[in-house]
């Protein structure tokens, strides 16, 4: 009996369709929506055909850098000697940009504070003031003990350069 019971319930199921052959009124409903007007599809909207931008600022400031603002350049101001010394001998740190650098702590040394400097990869670096570091020929002008105070120069975009302030600070670490 039970290898029976698949195909009594298909017939069940066969049958219970065709029992309801009455569609009056479905035949009704489809006649209703073919007496509606017809429609009229909208035409498809004209676009104006896409041109591609080109992109020739490779040879200017990154956009990932702070921009110099107007107001630093007037407190600073271009002066005709401000330029770099493209012949002095190139510090290490000077080979990375400042972004990537980070204070983490300081020593004090016969009066002078010496400031240690995360390069990104693992080392720690000893400068104090008279160092550069960074790629915009930064020259460390202030040290404290929570703090590098640096004057960059960089190009103004007209051919000259121009000095901008930045300062380096402690980074302080949760231990917790």
């Amino acid at each position: 009996m039970i290898k029976y019971l698949p195909i009594l319930i298909a017939l069940s199921l066969v049958s219970g369709c065709s029992l309801n052959t009455d569609q009056s009124e479905l035949r009704e409903r489809m006649a209703a929506i073919e007496r509606k007007p017809k429609g009229q599809i909208e035409p498809i909207p004209t676009f104006t055909p896409y041109s591609p931008y080109v992109y020739t600022a490779a040879a200017r400031r990154s956009p990932f850098t702070r921009p110099v603002l107007e107001s630093e350049q007037r407190i600073v101001g271009r002066k005709l000697d401000i330029a770099p010394d493209l012949t002095r001998q190139r510090e290490l740190l000077e080979g990375i940009n400042i972004d990537l650098l980070s204070m983490v702590g300081s020593l004090a040394r016969e009066g002078q504070i010496w400031a240690l400097i995360n390069d990104g990869a693992g080392g720690i670096h000893r400068i104090t003031v008279g160092n550069y570091l960074g790629k915009n020929h930064g020259r460390v002008v202030n040290a404290t003990s929570t703090q590098l105070d640096i004057l960059e120069i960089i190009p103004d975009g007209t051919g000259g350069w121009i000095e901008r302030p930045r300062a380096l600070a402690l980074e302080e670490r949760d231990n917790g």
